[in-house]
Parts: C-alpha cells; structure tokens; sequence
C-alpha cells in the first residue's frame, strides 16, 4: 500500500516477517498537503523474543504519529481476532489517544455481498492496495484527517 500511495518502491513480500524496518515516504494530498506516511511492521501476538528489537522501532514510530491506519486483511478468515489483538496492543502501548483509520484491505478477493457485510459491521475504507483508482477514498480519509488534526506523521501497520 505504501508503494502504491507514494509510487515508491519498498520491498515487499507475502511472507511473514519479510520487513522488519519501518519505512517513510512523503506522500502529497490533491489539495496540496504533505505528510510522511510510515509503513510499520505488523502486530503480532507472542512475538518471538529475537524480533523484539524490529517491534520497538515500530513503537517508537507510533509514538510520534498523529493518525494510525490499521490495515485489516478483510480476506483473512480470522480478521476479527487480528483486529481484536491491534486494539489489546495499542491500549497496552498507550496508543488508543491517536486517530486510527481502519483500512478494509484486499476488497478485489472478496464478493460484492461479503463486502458489504463486512463495511457494514466494521467502521473503515474497503481498499485494494494494488490499484491506485481504489485507494482514492483512503487518501480522501487521510487528508481530511491531516487537514483537521494538523498532521504531518502518519502510520501504516501493514496488517
């Protein structure tokens, strides 16, 4: 989502842990507005002790956010406990005063109907990260956020 937010090009894979690292991009609103967008490792639950250092990187870029994206894989059968675990480890880290968004990931592998009932029983912005057309009301969302909270620090947590 990153890359095709900021047409940049991060490494990416489908593959657990692949990256550790967060990664910041500047991205340009329509309207003329800037913000650094920050691609975060995901939240895990029981996260094996050696990846402890790669996870407190990421803290320390939601410290100092001022909008947080939850990306939920909504194909994933098991989205609502993945959802469930974010909200436990941003209260845990103190977190839950920032602004999130939730971005209802990978719509294109899902049904018109699952869709809907899934938009329907979740707040957020159905998306498909690969099309730059289907973004378009999260960069909406996003800058109305930032023109509202004065924001320049954004942070993705890639799900």
């Amino acid at each position: 989502m990153l890359n095709t937010l900021t047409k940049s090009k991060v490494k990416t894979e489908d593959r657990l842990f692949a990256t550790l690292d967060p990664a910041s991009r500047r991205l340009k609103f329509p309207r003329d507005v800037e913000a650094i967008l920050t691609d975060t490792v995901g939240f895990i639950q029981d996260l094996p002790k050696e990846l402890m250092v790669a996870f407190r990187a990421t803290m320390e870029e939601l410290e100092s956010a001022d909008l947080l994206l939850h990306v939920i894989d909504i194909s994933n059968p098991q989205y609502k406990e993945h959802i469930e675990s974010v909200e436990k480890i941003l209260v845990s880290l103190k977190l839950q005063h920032i602004p999130v968004i939730n971005v209802l990931n990978k719509k294109d592998l899902l049904d018109n109907e699952t869709l809907r009932n899934i938009k329907s029983r979740l707040d957020g912005i159905p998306v498909s990260a690969k099309s730059e057309d289907g973004l378009i009301p999260l960069i909406n969302a996003m800058q109305a956020a930032v023109e509202k909270h004065g924001s320049k620090n954004l942070s993705g947590d890639p799900g």
